[in-house]
């Protein structure tokens, strides 16, 4: 403990060397910047102003020796303070007393003017200043308050006098030091240095306090009270000395005042005792910082009376008496101290962080005292305080919103309270942190952190109740809610006509959480979707004109728009609801249909009033989705589907703005339509791959036409409009041809019905032929055009397309008859051979015209089609209806090379005749084949006069080809 003293005096000591030499050399300048004026005043009062209107010419002269008098010493060192004024106007002193003889301004320098110190100046280093004038009388101080401890010591431990000599002795030394210190003060003018008292008065006020510790703790020569007392009026004592002897008196105001407690603590405090002799001592410095001008002091008092709240919360067991005195304190440090605070740079976080530290010191108070209406009611006195020097000085305000916090946080914590109680502190705190700031608003002299309160605290309590008593059966919750709604609806009124949107909007904002809590407590579970619509709704009318202000508007109405719908599965009716969208419901759920649509209702809202398009895009596609949902409660998913692809046609038709409300209609029809699209495209993906087609691997038709061709209408009325990246829309037509297509093909394969494989052998083979036959009626309606429908030859070639696509996939790869058991009929030449090698030339053919630039390669693509149902026509002679069934004869084989010739030579006229090269090349190929495979095949298998006859043959024909053929050329056009 000695060790301590001693170092705390000596770091006082040494801390306030350089501000008192810098106070005493500010002294000495103003002492001689003073002298320097009323040499000024002097000069300037030998001439009045009416003396020299009257007589200007024969004006007395100032005398020589007032001219001519030296300037201080101190006043040509150091420049005039800036709060140095001189009474008289600039034009009141003579101009000839600042020229000399010749009429000339006198040019010697200002003496008032700052001369500014060398580098070496400023940081000269003086041995003999710092230790012979300053330090050796600090020094001097401190060595004076160990003298004092240890002879107090010394002659307890020596035994040389009795206890209580030994306790006055040391008392009588602390008073003679400070009696010497005011002898020192009185005769300041002998002493010559300040420094003197205020060393001495710091040994006195360290030997006191050093005596009652040695008396009271460690030798118990007087009670732990006495001795406590006796600390406290030291330290009293100390801070009234600091307005006589200055700085030193006060940090060990400071110091003892806080240490006082720590050096006579027993086990059992006084805490009523202990808390008014701390908050003596913080207001005590705070107040004294405040008029000694040092607020270093005051903040330091604040800050060691918070670190003394927080050990005193460290005990349990407090009493009435303690809590009260306790909460006082906390008061005393949160709301009152901090308003008289005076610093400029940290008065306001100080002030921040006083009320936030008090608060929370508080709260654990509430917490230790059981949340009993004493400990709330010390809580709400803070809130109070805080509001009261808030009212008077705004910059206090944000205190008050932390307190408000930390307040809504503890009654959240509260657990398992009385109702009564519960509702009593409710009403208390929004009153206190809620009314006093829309006060505020309602008078118009608020700030930014009351409007802000005004939605916060009261959407912060209200959520708090609604959590607190939503297990009662009591309607408190939601008439709680109901009663703080009418703050921040009272404050968004007030505030609608200013330019602070962000404040508008989030007391809005609170108003409606507090309406829906408030519906959640009071109505039945059901209605929640249609209460939360209602006031989705209302607050999308409220901001009707003022979505486009500013994004705050838009984003809370969206917010509420989109929370109704949100709610819809939270509630028990909606494990109903649920069933009634997969369609599993057993009859119409009625209550399902109030719900959805009063969950669209803000939506529908939102999408007519928004004019930015995303926010209007998605308020209008959810809207649709919603009213889709709602027409499933009450309607079969077919007629709903139906209903759907109705509202979109009308949309199209009425309200062509609308598309994304159509795109959400899409959507609905496609989630119904997805199960038998999946169904037609797992039996599309086995035939590619060669697997029958069966009529059991498609959707029914009932699915058909209840579920895909309404997707299919639905999907031609949409369109999607991007400015920023489309120039015109582009309607989804085009899309709504795949779901058309497969209404086609599925209501199609009804007509033959194959769904066995001995069946799609006997058919399979007429339903293709058939198939694209009209396919390509398609095509040719679509390149001549319907009624209103135009000529679409870009159509008309997609859908011909689509027919020699199915034709060379399944009837020329997969399933042809020449490999294939596929029948084609018993009858020659007039069968089903005939009838595909028709239709595949005819539909190549109708892309010879619609596609002239792929003329060539559709020529060849004829040939080949020709020539493939020529071979079959000859097959079926010799096998029957089923090709595959027979083996081919030698006779057929010949037959077949002659056939090859024939062909060849028919496509050589066709080209000479049309004069188109592509024909001829393929008569060249084919001939060229032909001959390649009688010479290799056919005359291999020959003997004899057969062999002869052929070779003779074959010969005779390729001449007589030759001659053709170069007749035809020197005929035929080139082109």
């Amino acid at each position: 403990m000695d060790w301590f003293l001693i170092l705390v005096l000596f770091g006082v000591a040494f801390y306030q060397r350089t501000h008192l030499r810098a106070l005493q050399q500010r002294l000495e300048g103003l002492e001689g910047s003073l002298d320097h004026v009323h040499a000024l005043f002097r000069e300037g009062a030998t001439a009045t102003a009416p003396e020299r209107e009257e007589a200007p010419a024969t004006a007395e002269p100032v005398a020589d020796e007032v001219r001519d008098a030296p300037e201080p010493a101190a006043a040509r060192s150091l420049s005039v303070p800036k709060s140095v004024k001189l009474v008289g106007a600039p034009e009141d002193i003579p101009a000839r007393a600042h020229d000399d003889a010749s009429g000339q301004p006198d040019e010697t320098p200002d003496p008032t003017g700052p001369e500014k110190p060398g580098l070496f100046e400023r940081f000269s280093f003086d041995f003999e200043e710092i230790f012979g004038r300053n330090l050796f009388v600090w020094m001097g101080g401190v060595t004076l308050a160990v003298a004092g401890v240890l002879l107090v010591r010394y002659s307890i431990e020596a035994g040389l006098l009795t206890s209580s000599v030994r306790v006055a002795l040391s008392f009588l030394f602390g008073i003679a030091l400070l009696g010497g210190a005011e002898a020192a003060y009185r005769n300041a003018d002998k002493v010559g240095d300040e420094r003197v008292c205020q060393a001495l008065a710091g040994a006195g006020l360290a030997t006191l306090y050093a005596g009652f510790y040695l008396a009271g703790t460690q030798y118990g020569l007087i009670g732990q009270t006495f001795a406590f007392l006796g600390l406290a009026a030291v330290t009293a004592l100390a801070i009234a000395l600091s307005y006589r002897f200055g700085l030193p008196s006060a940090v060990l105001g400071l110091v003892g005042g806080f240490a006082a407690p720590a050096l006579v603590g027993s086990e059992e405090a006084n805490l009523p005792l202990l808390a008014l002799y701390l908050a003596l001592v913080t207001g005590g410095l705070t107040q004294t910082g405040n008029r000694q001008r040092r607020p270093w002091l005051g903040m330091a008092a604040l800050i060691g009376g918070l670190g003394w709240g927080g050990l005193l919360l460290t005990g349990t067991g407090f009493s009435a008496t303690d809590i009260v005195a306790l909460g006082l304190f906390f008061v005393l440090l949160g709301a009152v101290l901090p308003s008289f605070l005076a610093s400029e740079k940290f008065e306001q976080p100080l002030r921040l962080a006083a009320a936030a530290i008090a608060s929370l010191q508080l709260a654990v108070l509430v917490d230790e005292g059981g949340y009993s209406p004493l400990a709330w009611g010390l809580y709400l006195l803070l809130g109070a305080s805080l509001a009261f020097f808030g009212w008077q000085k705004p910059p206090m305000r944000p205190a008050n919103a932390v307190a408000a916090a930390i307040g809504i946080l503890l009654l959240a914590f509260w657990s398992d309270p009385a109702t009564g109680s519960f509702i009593a502190v409710l009403i208390a705190l929004a009153a206190m942190f809620a009314g006093v700031p829309l006060f505020h608003v309602l008078k118009d002299k608020d700030q930014l952190v009351d409007r802000v309160m005004v939605a916060a605290v009261s959407a912060g309590l209200g959520l708090t109740g609604a959590l607190t008593l939503d297990g009662s059966s009591s309607p408190l919750a939601g008439i709680s809610c109901l009663a703080l709604a009418a703050l921040p609806v009272a404050g968004a009124k007030a505030l609608w006509s200013r330019a602070d949107n962000v404040s508008v909007t989030l007391n809005l904002a609170s108003a409606g959480l507090l309406a829906g809590l408030a519906a959640n407590s009071l109505l039945p579970d059901w209605t929640l979707p249609i209460a939360l619509g209602a006031i989705g709704a209302a607050i999308v009318w409220t901001l009707r004109n003022r979505l486009a202000q500013h994004p705050a508007f838009l984003a809370t109405a969206s917010a509420f728009a989109f929370a109704s719908t949100l709610s819809l599965p939270g509630t028990a009716a909606g494990m109903a609801e649920m069933d009634a969208l997969t369609g599993s419901a057993q009859s119409p759920y009625w209550l399902g249909l109030l719900r959805w649509l009063g969950a669209a209702l803000p939506l529908l809202a939102l999408g007519y009033f928004a004019k930015d398009k995303l926010p209007r895009s998605v308020a209008e596609f959810l809207a649709a989705l919603v009213v889709f949902g709602a027409a499933l409660q009450v309607l079969p998913p077919i007629a709903a589907v139906w209903l759907a692809t109705a509202m979109a046609i009308l949309l199209r038709w009425k309200q062509q703005q609308r598309e994304w409300a159509v795109l959400g209609l899409v959507l609905a029809t496609i989630a119904w339509a997805a199960e038998p699209l999946t169904i037609w495209l797992e039996g599309a993906g086995g035939a590619l791959f060669g697997d029958p087609f069966m009529l059991t691997d498609l959707p029914t038709i009932r699915q058909t036409l209840g579920f895909i061709l309404p997707f299919a209408i639905a999907l031609a009325m949409a369109r999607i409009t991007e400015g920023r990246i489309l120039e015109q829309p582009v309607p989804l037509f085009w899309a709504a041809l795949v779901p058309a297509f497969i209404t086609a093909h599925v209501l199609f394969k009804q007509v033959f019905a194959i769904d066995t494989l001995p069946a799609f052998e006997r058919m399979g083979l007429a339903e293709r032929i058939l198939f694209e036959t009209l396919l390509l009626g398609a095509a040719w309606l679509a390149a001549k055009g319907i009624a209103s429908l135009r000529a679409s030859p870009l159509v008309a070639s997609l859908l011909a397309v689509t027919a020699l696509a199915h034709f060379a996939l399944f009837t020329g790869f997969w399933h042809n008859p020449l490999f294939a058991m596929q029948a084609v009929g018993p009858v020659p030449i007039a069968n089903l051979a005939l009838a595909m090698t028709v239709v595949a030339a005819a539909i190549l053919l109708s892309l010879r015209l619609w596609v002239p630039r792929f003329r060539s390669a559709i020529d060849a693509a004829i040939m080949l089609v020709v020539s493939i149902g020529a071979i079959a026509l000859l097959r079926q002679v010799f096998a029957g209806s089923y090709l595959v069934e027979t083996a081919m004869t030698q006779t057929e084989d010949l037959l077949r090379s002659l056939l090859g010739i024939l062909l060849g030579i028919a496509f050589l006229m066709i080209g000479s005749r049309r004069g188109e090269r592509s024909w001829r090349i393929g008569s060249l190929v084919l001939m060229t084949g032909t001959v390649i495979k009688v010479f290799g095949f056919d005359a291999a298998g020959l003997e004899g006069l057969l062999q002869v006859a052929s070779f003779l043959a074959l010969g005779a024909s390729l001449i007589g080809i030759g001659w053709f053929y170069k007749r035809q050329l020197r005929a035929a056009p080139q082109d």
